[in-house]
């Protein structure tokens, strides 16, 4: 039975560890030799959540109110616009977010364990580049809002959260607000006869806003010249993750809501690990959303019509490249690979990295995603809400760092493809009718060669029985060992 189709009211979850085994594996994750790869552990106590690294502890209330219970607060450092290691913006709200709901829901873990920045986990499934921290430099994607009902106001000291994403993007489309948690961005007023979100996986806010002022993405400027960014830009929910952060931006509402809480988690309920952030699972991955919660296509005025390219949450839209597959492949997407476009005669890839495979993968994916959006857009009346989601930025900066010639070429390349759209807006007189929001899913953060170590090691040496889900989601107790 599909997920969505399941009873999933509230109860107790089950296999819920003791206050003393959960102790014990503080005790080992905080312990002075592991301080400098795990930053910060995370769990439910009560009505809070609380905070705990080597040097204290504090509770934190759904509100944002910090209590100190021992030594020094973790996250004294909340500054929403800092890319220091050790700052975590808006802490309280966004670990409620996960926590609330995905508690009840058997999906939560007993103890959320938030990587240094610094840490190099190459060696258990990480990248050169990472995220997926609380910290705001793997956080903090970028915000920018241009077209009509957008003022040309430049860069603002202002910032948002990812659920306020998905609140713009419905307010903007006439949709239904009811139930969410974002707020929709006073910068973006409704009005125009189309809508179109844009995001580049992985792509670094500060990394966006200075190469378009630059003139190295002279299309991000040109979106930039007829409307504003965020220099905060949108501070993921936690974790800072791919498929948790799509979600959130095309539900309105955080992950302890909508129940896709990782890349990867356990689910208690159903005594299964579930892996909905692959090649192979994307297109089944809105399966595992909650049963009520609504997509931003669910939300539109009855009868519009909506495009969702390249984008696993696309439940409810129009025209979904997921939808074509599962119609066309049975459910499947291995086929795909065959039909994908050679990276090498694309003329929008930078030529210098389309031999490294990961390079070429994304420049394949996004070359068919810029085929699919011209071809929805090329004639005839176009979508009211339309979704472009684009792959290159975030594996290129995975393989090769945030900062480093790769990675700043695959967003070049994504600026020549915005350029093609925005070239296309033009020839057919549609460039006043649309507002644009481009943002991201995270920030991204370049690990530091040699800071590595290993919790998992530590807690099997002390006897605490566990299972660790997306290099941090930690499950504690028999029951989970060994699950499915």
């Amino acid at each position: 039975m599909p997920l969505r189709d399941r009873d999933l009211s509230p109860t107790v979850s089950p296999g819920t560890p003791t206050t003393s085994l959960r102790e014990r594996a503080l005790e080992v994750l905080l312990a002075p030799e592991l301080a400098h790869v795990v930053a910060l552990v995370c769990w439910q106590d009560g009505d809070s959540v609380v905070v705990a690294d080597s040097r204290g502890r504090s509770a934190l209330a759904a509100d944002g109110t910090t209590t100190l219970l021992e030594g020094a607060d973790p996250v004294a450092d909340q500054d929403p616009y800092s890319d220091a290691d050790r700052c975590y913006p808006l802490a309280g709200v966004r670990l409620h977010g996960l926590f609330a709901g995905a508690t009840e829901l058997g999906r939560a873990p007993d103890l959320a364990v938030v990587h240094t920045g610094d840490h190099d986990f190459r060696d258990h499934g990480g990248h050169v580049g990472e995220h997926g921290s609380l910290n705001g430099l793997q956080s903090r994607a970028p915000l920018l809002l241009s077209g009509a009902g957008v003022s040309a106001r430049g860069v603002l000291d202002r910032f948002c959260r990812t659920v306020d994403v998905g609140a713009t993007l419905a307010h903007l489309s006439g949709g239904d607000l009811t139930d969410l948690e974002g707020t929709p961005l006073p910068e973006a007023v409704p009005g125009a006869k189309h809508v179109v979100g844009l995001l580049w996986d992985g792509a670094p806010c500060a990394e966006v806003l200075a190469l378009a002022a630059s003139g190295d993405l002279p299309n991000v400027a040109r979106l930039l010249a007829r409307g504003c960014a965020f220099r905060g830009g949108a501070v993921a929910e936690f974790p800072s993750v791919t498929l948790v952060n799509h979600t959130c931006a095309l539900t309105g509402v955080g992950p302890g809501r909508h129940g896709i809480v990782n890349n990867a988690y356990y689910d208690r309920m159903a005594g299964t690990q579930v892996v909905p952030n692959s090649h192979a699972t994307w297109h089944e991955a809105m399966q595992h959303l909650r049963p009520g919660i609504r997509t931003v296509w669910e939300r539109l005025p009855e009868g519009a019509a909506s495009a969702c390219v390249n984008e696993p949450c696309d439940t409810g839209a129009t025209y979904s490249t997921f939808g074509l597959i599962r119609a066309a492949h049975g459910g499947g997407t291995g086929s795909l690979v065959t039909s994908l476009p050679d990276a090498a005669g694309d003329p929008h890839a930078t030529a210098a990295h389309v031999e490294q495979t990961d390079y070429a993968w994304g420049t394949q994916i996004d070359a068919v995603g810029l085929e699919q959006v011209l071809g929805l857009w090329r004639e005839g009346e176009p979508p009211l809400l339309t979704w472009w989601n684009t792959t290159l930025t975030d594996g290129a900066h995975h393989v090769a760092g945030p900062g480093t010639p790769m990675a700043r070429d695959a967003l070049r390349d994504a600026d020549r493809r915005l350029g093609a759209f925005l070239d296309l807006l033009d020839a057919r007189g549609l460039t006043d009718d649309v507002t644009v929001l481009l943002t991201a899913d995270h920030g991204m953060q370049g690990s530091v060669p040699g800071v590595v170590g290993d919790w998992d090691a530590a807690l099997t040496a002390a006897g605490i029985p566990f299972r660790d889900e997306a290099n941090g989601f930690l499950y504690l107790g028999d029951d989970v060992v060994g699950g499915a």
